[in-house]
């Protein structure tokens, strides 16, 4: 289950009139451990043309945003342990376009500081910030 504004969002129609996708939190409450990522609600898929026809079909499809936690392979692997009713997932905020989504990733990433807060289990920022290569000797 999603929440948003502290309200439980179980469908599409719940979501916001031409949203492209949402910034999310996942935290596995065990231990604490918090996620922050992007994710869109709907794909363009293509499909082959219909007989006779040459020309792609493409369609619109709803994304998997309902069943999903986060890509880091820490989630998987506990999500492969059926921990599913461990975690909490939060709509941090809605975006509208591509552009604004990837925007608002970056800013709630670093406004947090994903990469010196051990609380995130954040690797990375943009593929170009790792915490691996901040030189701070206290991380």
């Amino acid at each position: 289950m999603w929440l948003y504004n502290n309200e439980v969002i179980k469908g599409i129609e719940q979501i916001p009139q031409n949203a492209f996708g949402f910034i999310y939190q996942s935290t596995y409450i065990p231990t604490n451990e918090k996620y922050l990522g992007k994710k869109v609600l709907y794909f363009n898929k293509t499909l082959p043309p219909l007989k006779g026809f040459k020309r792609k079909r493409k369609v619109v499809k709803e994304s998997d945003w309902l069943t999903y936690y986060g890509s880091h392979e820490k989630i998987k692997s506990l999500l492969k342990e059926d921990k599913h009713n461990d975690f909490k997932r939060e709509i941090l905020e809605f975006a509208f376009n591509k552009k604004h989504l990837t925007y608002l990733e970056t800013k709630y990433l670093f406004c947090n500081n994903v990469l010196e807060n051990e609380e995130y289990i954040n690797d990375n920022i943009l593929g170009k910030f790792f915490r691996k290569d901040l030189v701070n000797p206290n991380i």
